[in-house]
């Protein structure tokens, strides 16, 4: 049944998205801005991170393909990212310590990094018309604090739930 956990939570986790986009935009001084949870690319990266790489990328493709179909009209655009930002997330780890704190703080990185190829590539595409300067104040910013509050409330749970599952499953019999 543990075994099931982690797939179990990054499904949750991508129905739950919806849920908190709706309280999106929020109008403050006549000036909306734009949340977008990014809950799911978030558990990716303590996955790839702290579990395997490969199964990050595999769920990386299979929710990528999902957020694609519900969400956006491009299939195959997050498809591409979110394993492309797990794959990021190893090679960088590699270079400095897995704290934490230090995977909280790659996974804001890669959340703006994220949020920066979907726009230009929305932009690239005709399918926005704001400017950068807009995208930085009215969602990028919002983005990453509503994010940096998910990243601080739920890192320390999400290592340790993989670490224990990577435990359990290095003493399974094979």
């Amino acid at each position: 049944m543990i075994r099931f956990i982690i797939p179990s939570i990054a499904l949750l986790l991508f129905f739950l998205e919806p849920v908190f986009s709706l309280f999106s935009p929020v109008d403050i001084d006549g000036m909306r801005y734009t949340l977008v949870p990014r809950f799911v690319i978030v558990y990716l990266i303590f996955i790839a991170v702290y579990y395997s790489r490969q199964r990050a990328i595999v769920y990386g493709i299979v929710l990528g393909l999902l957020y694609d179909m519900f969400h956006i009209d491009i299939i195959g655009l997050y498809a591409f990212l979110y394993p492309m930002i797990c794959y990021i997330a190893v090679l960088i780890i590699r270079q400095v310590h897995r704290h934490v704190v230090t995977v909280m703080l790659l996974a804001m990185f890669l959340i703006v990094l994220l949020e920066l190829l979907s726009y230009f590539f929305a932009s690239l595409i005709a399918l926005t018309s704001i400017s950068l300067d807009e995208f930085v104040v009215s969602r990028l910013i919002p983005t990453m604090i509503a994010n940096l509050v998910f990243v601080g409330m739920f890192g320390w749970f999400f290592k340790n739930l993989i670490n224990k599952r990577g435990l359990q499953q290095q003493s399974e019999p094979l």
